[in-house]
C-alpha cells in the first residue's frame, strides 16, 4: 500500500487551532466571512445552509442524483481543466465525488468541530478504516488505545497486519507507554475519547505534545462526546471522527460517518474516497442536516439526564461500580472537567450480580430497549458480554476485561426520573435472579455454570 500524501507533504499539515472552534457560515451570494461568536445551537441550526436555494425553499433540498450534466463540450473541458489544476469548487460531476446536499451538511460539522472541512462517509467504521488507509502503508507503524470499539481493534490487527502495518494497542491512561511505543515509522495515534465502554477520557493536550514532537499525526473518535462536549481540534487533534449515525443524527434512522479536521487532509480523505467509494448518500444527508440542528438541545438534555442516572446508580446497593467521567470516583473526572463542557449521555455500570442476574435486569427494563447502539432519543441497553463479546465466552470477557455484569446504558430524551424509576424497579428484580438459568443454557457459548461465575 503506498499513501496518497508524500511524506514531505504529509508532515508539513500543522495542527488545526481554531480560536474557539467557532466555524465560518455560508451567507446569501456566496461569500464567506467570519462568523460573530455563534453559539453551538446556532451553528448547528444555519451553518452550511445559508446560501441561495432552488425556489427560495427554507431547508436544504435533496439532490437525488447520481450524474451531473453540462451545457456543452467547452463547458465540460473547462471542468476538466480545473479540476486537474485543483481549481475547481462546489461543482462535481459524478455522485462519488460529491453532492450538494451532503457539503451541506459536511459545512455544518465542520463549523461545528471548529475544522476547516469534513468529509462524510457511508458510516463510523468506513471513517475510521480511509483514515487509516489514506494514512498508513506497508512498513509504517499505527498506535491504538486498548479501550476502543472492537471492530476497530479488529480492522488494525487483522487487516492492517495483513498488509505490512504494524500495530502496537497500549493501555489507555498510560501515557508513558504510549510515547515508548512510538518507532521511526509511526504515522498515527488512535483513541476514542470518550471510549467504548468505560467511557476513558484521553489527555488531549498530553497526547498532541507527545505525538507532535516525534512528527506523528492524531486521530481522535469523540462520537461519545459530540461538539457540544468535546472539540479535540481546539487542543492539537489533527483529525476528528464520528460516526454520525449515533448523537449527530440523533434518531436512530440513518448510517453515516464523518472526520473532520485542516484541509490538505480532508483533501486527502475525499481522494481516497473517491478511490474506496463508501460515499454518503443525498437522502441520508438530508436526516443527517436535520437531526443536527436539534443536537445541542437533544445533547444537553442527555448530559443532564446520564448524570442524574449516574448519582443514582452510584448509591445502589446492587451496583458495584459505575463508569461515568462525570462522576468523582471516575478515573479521568479531573482531565473531563478540564478538556469537557458536557460528560456526555452514556452510562455504563457493573451490576454484582451473576450473568442471570444481569439478563433479569435488562429484560426487566420498560422503557430503554434492548439494542447496541446509542445516541438516539430513545434510551437503549445492552449487557456487552451478550453482545459486542458473545462469542469470547466468560475466559475471553476475563481477557478483555469485560464482566458478565457490565451494562451499557445509552440515556435518550425521556423525563430522568422516569428512567430512574424504571432502573430502580429493575434493580429489585435482578436481586432476586441470581442463579436461574432457564433459555441461557442454550444460548450460552460455553456451559452456563462458566458465565455464571465470570
Amino acid at each position: 500500500m503506498t499513501p496518497l500524501l508524500s511524506e514531505e507533504a504529509f508532515s508539513s499539515v500543522r495542527p488545526l487551532h481554531s480560536g474557539g472552534g467557532r466555524g465560518l457560515f455560508r451567507y446569501p451570494h456566496g461569500e464567506r466571512r467570519q462568523a460573530v461568536n455563534p453559539g453551538r445551537s446556532t451553528c448547528a441550526v444555519h451553518a452550511g445552509e445559508r446560501g441561495e436555494r432552488p425556489y427560495h425553499a427554507l431547508t436544504t433540498p435533496v439532490v437525488q442524483t447520481s450524474t451531473f450534466t453540462f451545457q456543452d463540450t467547452e463547458d465540460l473541458v473547462r471542468f476538466m481543466r480545473s479540476r486537474m489544476w485543483g481549481e475547481v469548487q462546489g461543482r462535481v460531476d459524478y455522485g462519488r465525488y460529491g453532492n450538494p446536499t451532503v457539503t451541506a451538511a459536511e459545512q455544518k460539522l465542520a463549523a461545528l468541530e471548529g475544522g476547516e472541512a469534513a468529509l462524510l462517509l457511508s458510516s463510523g467504521m468506513a471513517a475510521v478504516t480511509l483514515v487509516f488507509l489514506s494514512f498508513l502503508s506497508a512498513g509504517t507503524h499505527l498506535i491504538l488505545t486498548d479501550d476502543c470499539y472492537r471492530r476497530t481493534r479488529q480492522f488494525a490487527r487483522q487487516f492492517l497486519r495483513r498488509w505490512g502495518i504494524e500495530v502496537t494497542v497500549v493501555p489507555m491512561g498510560d501515557y508513558e507507554a504510549l510515547e515508548q511505543a512510538i518507532r521511526p515509522k509511526t504515522r498515527l495515534i488512535f483513541s476514542e475519547s470518550p471510549t467504548n465502554p468505560y467511557l476513558r477520557v484521553l489527555d488531549l493536550p498530553r497526547v498532541v505534545e507527545i505525538a507532535h514532537r516525534h512528527g506523528v499525526k492524531v486521530a481522535v473518535d469523540a462520537t461519545f462526546a459530540t461538539p457540544i462536549n468535546q472539540r479535540p481540534l481546539e487542543f492539537g487533534v489533527d483529525l476528528v471522527i464520528h460516526s454520525a449515525t449515533k448523537y449527530l443524527g440523533g434518531h436512530n434512522d440513518l448510517l453515516a460517518g464523518v472526520v473532520i479536521g485542516a484541509a490538505p487532509l480532508i483533501n486527502l480523505l475525499r481522494e481516497t474516497q473517491a478511490v474506496v467509494g463508501a460515499v454518503l448518500d443525498p437522502h441520508t444527508a438530508y436526516l443527517l442536516i436535520r437531526g443536527l440542528k436539534t443536537l445541542a438541545l437533544r445533547v444537553t438534555h442527555q448530559n443532564e439526564s446520564a448524570l442524574q442516572v449516574a448519582r443514582f446508580l452510584e448509591h445502589h446497593p446492587l451496583v458495584r461500580r459505575v463508569y461515568y467521567p462525570g462522576l468523582p470516583s471516575h478515573p479521568d473526572h479531573a482531565i473531563a472537567v478540564a478538556q469537557m463542557e458536557g460528560f456526555g449521555g452514556v452510562v455504563s455500570f457493573e451490576l454484582a450480580t451473576d450473568l442471570a442476574g444481569t439478563v433479569a435486569f435488562v429484560d426487566a427494563l420498560q422503557i430503554p430497549r434492548i439494542g447496541p447502539s446509542l445516541g438516539g432519543v430513545e434510551s437503549l441497553v445492552n449487557q456487552v458480554a451478550l453482545t459486542s463479546y458473545y462469542d469470547l465466552g466468560p475466559e475471553g470477557w476475563a481477557e478483555v476485561g469485560i464482566s458478565a455484569g457490565l451494562v451499557r446504558l445509552a440515556v435518550g430524551v425521556e423525563d430522568p426520573q422516569d428512567l430512574i424509576a424504571d432502573l430502580a424497579q429493575a434493580l429489585e428484580v435482578a436481586a432476586h435472579a441470581e442463579g436461574s438459568s432457564g433459555w441461557l443454557e442454550a444460548v450460552s457459548p460455553v456451559p452456563l455454570e462458566q458465565a455464571t461465575s465470570a
